[in-house]
C-alpha cells in the first residue's frame, strides 16, 4: 500500500511553532519573533515563513534583533527552506555566523510497541521534570526556563520516562500539532547508552501519539550527530530538509 506524501516544509514548521512554543510571539508579515527566556534557540529566534517576504530586510533584521535583546535573548535567526534568500544574503553581508546545521526527519506513524517499563507523565509533572533535570544535568535557571516553556504548551503532549531496575534511564517529550507529533528533549543516561533505551522511549511515545490520532512523526537532529541519525533512521524516519541558525559574528 502506497503511503500518502508527508506534509510540506511549511506544515512541519508551523506545527513546530505550537509543539515547541514561544512564551512571547510577534508576527511581522510572514516573519515570526519568538522569545522564551532563552530556553532553546528554536523558541528564542526569528523565522521567515515566505521566501517572497523580503521587503526592508535590513531594517527588519535590526528590529527583530532588538526585540529579542530587550527580552534578554541573544539575536538568532532560524533559516529553513522557507526563508527569503534576501534575508540570508543580508545576514551574510552583516557578518552573521551560521551554526548548528540540522535536519528535519519525519515518517508516517506505524504501530509501535511501548516499553513495558516506561511511564507517561504530564509534561509539568514534578516526577518528569526531576528526571529531565537529572538526565540533562540542568542547573536550576535552565530548568526554570524549561518549565516556563512547557507551561504555555497548549497542544496534546506527554513526557516519557523509561526505567530499568526502578531507575530512570531515558526520557523525552512529544507534542502533537495538526496531526504531527514532534519529539524533543531526548536524553539517555550516559552510563546506559547503546542499550536500546532511546529507541524504547521513542516507541513508547509513538504508541501514545498514534492513540491520540497523530498520523506523522517529526523531529530535529543535528548534522554532526550520526548516532542519533542512525537511531531515528532505524525507526523509519527519513530526511526531509536542512535548516541552520544564524547569530551575529564576533566583532573584528
Amino acid at each position: 500500500m502506497t503511503q500518502p506524501p508527508l506534509p510540506s516544509v511549511e506544515t512541519f514548521e508551523r506545527a513546530g511553532l505550537e509543539a515547541w512554543p514561544g512564551i512571547e510571539v510577534k508576527w511581522d508579515g510572514n516573519w515570526v519573533r519568538r522569545a522564551a527566556g532563552g530556553y532553546t534557540k528554536r523558541a528564542n529566534s526569528v523565522q521567515c515563513f515566505d521566501p517572497n517576504d523580503d521587503a526592508d530586510v535590513e531594517d527588519r533584521i535590526i528590529g527583530a534583533s532588538s526585540w529579542l535583546v530587550v527580552r534578554g535573548v541573544k539575536p538568532v535567526f532560524r533559516i529553513t527552506p522557507l526563508s527569503a534568500p534576501a534575508l540570508n544574503e543580508a545576514l551574510d553581508d552583516a557578518g552573521w555566523d551560521t551554526i548548528d546545521h540540522s535536519y528535519l526527519y519525519a515518517m508516517p506513524i506505524a504501530d509501535h510497541e511501548p516499553d513495558s517499563e516506561a511511564k507517561l507523565f504530564s509534561v509539568l509533572d514534578p516526577a518528569f521534570i526531576a528526571v529531565q533535570q537529572k538526565l540533562q544535568n540542568y542547573p536550576e535557571p535552565v530548568l526554570a526556563g524549561m518549565k516556563a516553556l512547557l507551561g504555555v504548551m497548549a497542544v496534546p503532549a506527554t513526557g516519557i520516562v523509561v526505567y530499568r531496575d526502578g531507575e530512570p534511564v531515558a526520557s523525552g517529550l512529544m507534542a502533537i500539532s495538526n496531526g504531527i507529533v514532534i519529539t524533543g528533549n531526548v536524553v539517555t543516561d550516559p552510563t546506559r547508552r547503546r542499550q536500546g533505551l532511546a529507541a524504547a522511549m521513542m516507541q513508547t511515545g509513538l504508541n501514545w501519539a498514534k492513540s491520540k490520532g497523530a498520523k506523522t512523526a517529526a523531529l530535529n537532529v543535528q548534522a554532526d550527530n550520526p548516532g542519533a541519525q542512525a537511531l531515528y533512521q532505524k525507526l523509519g524516519f527519513t530526511h526531509q530538509y536542512d535548516y541552520t541558525y544564524r547569530i551575529p559574528g564576533a566583532v573584528k
